[in-house]
């Protein structure tokens, strides 16, 4: 069965609504200038609601230190995901501070793109996953989270090569195509289930886990 992650929530209503749909990871955000941002008191209070139900995701971009001491102390998360301009070097790095398990997101459009994933992952880089996240369009506010889909067929350049969560403009009407075509073993929504940028809605994160946990 496919697993899924919702991200970018911020209300025990709809992190709640994510657990009980089963949700296997729950993202929380930390980049303010993204709608779905958390303080860290927040984040702390749904992370103590999902833990044990769902693995806990803090995701960063291009954390500093102390960021990531503050996540790691008060959350405990047991994921730490890299959305911005990490080298392999600095994901190595977080790891060792957090003592956590790492997701480099990796922005994608062409075949090259998927490739540079290899960077990351075992058995020479620091990450146990990555995310295959479309590209932004040049000057986009945001490094994700944009509600835009990439061409799903350049992943066939590391079919089988590497351990991967796919993400990128998914939705409740297309996550089960995207997984029949590339075969994904885990997917994360986070736009494709809002009512308004920020604002999850839970039938829509309900609808969401139901269509890819039906394949």
């Amino acid at each position: 069965m496919t697993e899924v992650k919702i991200c970018g929530l911020k209300t025990p209503d709809t992190l709640r609504a994510a657990l009980d749909g089963g949700a296997d990871y729950v993202g929380l955000v930390f980049f303010p200038p993204s709608p779905r941002t958390l303080d860290i008191a927040d984040a702390a209070e749904l992370a103590g609601i999902a833990r044990g139900r769902a693995k806990i995701v803090a995701l960063t971009v291009d954390a500093d230190d102390a960021l990531v001491a503050a996540i790691t102390s008060r959350l405990a998360p047991d994921i730490m995901q890299l959305h911005g301009n990490e080298t392999p070097a600095r994901s190595a790095e977080i790891k060792r501070l957090s003592g956590c398990q790492v997701m480099k997101a990796v922005k994608v459009e062409t075949r090259a793109d998927a490739e540079a994933a290899l960077a990351y992952v075992a058995p020479n880089g620091p990450c146990e996953m990555v995310l295959f996240d479309a590209k932004a369009p040049r000057g986009a506010p945001l490094p994700g989270g944009n509600g835009l889909t990439f061409d799903w067929r350049v992943l066939e350049a590391v079919k089988g090569k590497v351990n991967y969560m796919l993400s990128g403009g998914l939705t409740p009407d297309n996550v089960a195509d995207a997984i029949r075509l590339t075969g994904a073993r885990a997917v994360d929504v986070s736009s494709g289930v809002e009512r308004a940028p920020g604002e999850k809605d839970a039938a829509r994160i309900l609808a969401f886990l139901k269509a890819a946990k039906a394949l």
